[in-house]
């Protein structure tokens, strides 16, 4: 895939996310109007000071800016743990993917307690 495909996969993310987020009742009470269009590291600080903070699409947008991050870096696909290429198929299914399936399956294993809290 190409850096071009790839940013224009996540740009259609973004745009798909803020607009489930913008549907959420206590974005507007949370953030305010105006927020809604600032750039996603803006919107995450905004979001992170409030209580929507822990809802999924939160963590959905902070793994795209992760994405974002990377992908300017020269370190998009690569696995935040161990730096090993992260498989095609995982970043097919998401393009955010922060980790190659070992990695993956040790940090469920490792935060299984944490996560069953969560959901």
């Amino acid at each position: 895939m190409s850096i071009t495909h790839i940013r224009h996969e996540l740009s259609e993310l973004e745009a798909n996310l803020r607009i489930e987020i913008r549907a959420l009742p206590s974005f507007i009470e949370a953030i305010g109007e105006s927020s809604a269009n600032q750039s996603l590291t803006e919107l995450i600080d905004k979001l992170a000071q409030t209580p929507l903070a822990e809802h999924p699409l939160f963590s959905q947008l902070n793994k795209l800016d992760a994405a974002f991050c990377q992908l300017d870096l020269g370190l998009y696909g690569l696995c935040s743990d161990c730096e090993a290429e992260i498989e095609t198929v995982r970043l097919t299914q998401d393009p955010t993917e922060q980790r190659c399936n070992a990695c993956a399956d040790h940090y469920l294993h490792e935060h299984r307690h944490e996560l069953r809290l969560n959901h």
